[in-house]
């Protein structure tokens, strides 16, 4: 892949209201993930890891979080003095982000003066590991105006206009259905694509003098008859984030070794800011079963289950299982925790009991104390 032929877009905002606790405070992008990651990282690392080194990244509003974690982009080899990390902050009424042709509109001088000639989009709310090479091998090889990742499964609950594709034997798209009520298995879009920079600004442009405004419906599905529109499927592991369960169900996945293998894999390692610290520390009696441990913590109580950012403490006696407990936390004493997502800076008091369910976790606000 040749890829300083291609530049990258993400979305950092959108469907920040399906897990509107976790994006009060921040971006999409910026909700932490796994231990030590932001959801960005996955679609970042993605681009860069297949030779993208031009990657603009949109944003509307509480960036600071987001911004602060990109830096200058050295943490993904992208602080460059040509290309590299483009912050791209709102053009315009931060109401009309969701609507992507607004935004591209919005960021038309910047897809102008770009010399490349394809354009990788992606959105921050899918967590998957993806080689943008293998998309673009098969874009060149069926010589397509569009390639749209898909994934065959069930459709995730409340995925905003999803998107549901047909295909012929050579994967070309023949019908596109927006919002349908389907159950069961079908190729749902990914809001992943590539597309080529010039019919890009093209289409926009179209949709811009027609006022038609919708990206899925007035794009993709009105133009797949007039163009040479493909399908890739992925099938890895790929949740999406779209409700607190969801984010909950995603982090709790990577209790499984095969999980882990395909999301952080060694060939096409996903990275992140980093934040040295010293190793955890484990006091007298405590117990640790099951869970992903962050650097920097002090556990002397039972976890089980659970993973720990960096930072977190756990006080003596207290017992926590199923839970996510970002970094910084501070859980006393003869606390009892279970399926609980804990926010950034929390600091839970002693004796505390906190219950969720599977299918309910509770979530503590990011600077509470409970």
């Amino acid at each position: 892949m040749r890829g300083n032929n291609v530049m990258g877009i993400i979305f950092s905002n959108l469907h920040e209201e399906l897990i509107s606790e976790l994006t009060e405070l921040r971006t999409t992008g910026a909700v932490p993930y796994g231990g030590r990651y932001r959801l960005i990282d996955f679609p970042l690392s993605n681009m860069v890891n297949s030779g993208i080194n031009k990657i603009g990244v949109l944003t509307k509003s509480n960036f600071q979080s987001l911004i602060d974690h990109l830096g200058t982009g050295k943490a993904w080899d992208l602080s460059r003095q040509r290309d590299g990390l483009f912050i791209l902050p709102p053009f315009m009424d931060p109401s009309d982000y969701a609507n992507r042709i607004k935004t591209f509109n919005s960021i038309m001088p910047f897809l102008k003066n770009s010399k490349e000639e394809y354009v990788a989009i992606s959105d921050c709310d899918t967590v998957c590991n993806i080689d943008y090479q293998a998309v673009f091998s098969k874009h060149l090889e069926n010589n397509a105006d569009i390639t749209l990742v898909y994934q065959r499964g069930t459709l995730p609950e409340k995925l905003h206009d999803p998107t549901v594709l047909s295909f012929d034997p050579k994967s070309k798209v023949i019908d596109v259905l927006v919002d349908p009520k389907i159950e069961g298995s079908c190729n749902y879009y990914m809001n992943m694509m590539l597309i080529k920079r010039e019919l890009l600004i093209e289409l926009v442009n179209k949709c811009i003098g027609k006022n038609t405004m919708n990206f899925k419906r007035d794009i993709i599905q009105a133009e797949y008859k007039n163009l040479n529109v493909y399908g890739y499927e992925f099938k890895g592991f790929a949740p999406v984030i779209t409700s607190m369960k969801e984010y909950f169900d995603a982090n709790m996945a990577l209790m499984d070794s095969a999980v882990r293998a395909d999301l952080f894999n060694g060939s096409r390692p996903i990275y992140t800011k980093v934040r040295d610290d010293m190793p955890t520390k484990y006091g007298l009696g405590s117990s640790v079963r099951n869970s992903l441990i962050g650097n920097g913590c002090s556990i002397e109580g039972d976890v089980e289950n659970c993973i720990l950012f960096k930072g977190v403490h756990i006080g003596k006696g207290t017992k926590v299982s199923n839970c996510v407990i970002m970094q910084d936390t501070v859980i006393g004493s003869g606390c009892e925790l279970s399926y609980v997502i804990v926010d950034k800076d929390v600091q839970i008091r002693d004796d505390k009991t906190l219950a969720g369910q599977p299918s309910y976790p509770v979530y503590i606000r990011k600077l509470s104390v409970v």
